[in-house]
């Protein structure tokens, strides 16, 4: 938790989270009861592999308490911890694998697949009803999350990795440097 008295770090996550909130307004694509393809998840994942997973996490929910205060759509006080503080949070489990591509590419994948698991079960428990005649609420929400995630997922692996080598190799950071020496031994 040293990281998070650095002012580079905190500096990093102010940045990052004023990013994924630019980011999270342009949607590519706006699912019916909430959820989007968009660009937001990029640098909240970008941060928690490059600063470790205690500041993705804190960064990730600070920015789901954002996005609950700028597009809420609320209908359980349980609902809304699970769709925003702890479904951006978890993005920061990227920060549990190294900062190379291969740990790029796995953190990314358990991050958006963590964030899967939270809007899933929102879906089964408080969204049933909008599941159409005959569907099995397990079935819907996980096909409706998958149909917004999936994508999202994408984008992120498209653009993530060529962002964390040009800014390995522009301003690493201390996390990276502390790998990489390690590394070298």
């Amino acid at each position: 938790m040293n990281s998070l008295k650095d002012t580079r770090v905190l500096t990093e996550a102010a940045l990052t989270i004023a990013l994924a909130f630019v980011l999270g307004l342009i949607k590519v694509f706006q699912m019916p009861f909430g959820g989007s393809i968009s660009l937001e998840m990029i640098p909240l994942i970008l941060l928690a592999l490059r600063q470790g997973a205690p500041v993705g996490i804190i960064a990730g929910t600070a920015y789901g308490l954002l996005n609950l205060a700028v597009e809420p759509f609320i209908v359980h006080p349980i609902q809304v911890i699970f769709d925003y503080p702890l479904a951006f949070g978890v993005l920061g489990l990227a920060g549990l694998f190294p900062p190379t591509v291969r740990g790029a590419i796995v953190g990314a994948i358990v991050a958006v697949l963590a964030r899967f698991v939270c809007h899933f079960v929102s879906g089964v428990v408080f969204f049933a009803s909008y599941a159409p005649d005959g569907w099995n609420p397990l079935i819907y929400s996980a096909a409706y999350n998958a149909a917004y995630l999936i994508p999202s997922l994408i984008v992120v692996l498209l653009i993530v990795v060529p962002l964390l080598r040009a800014l390995e190799g522009a301003r690493p950071s201390a996390r990276q440097m502390r790998l990489r020496q390690s590394a070298a031994h």
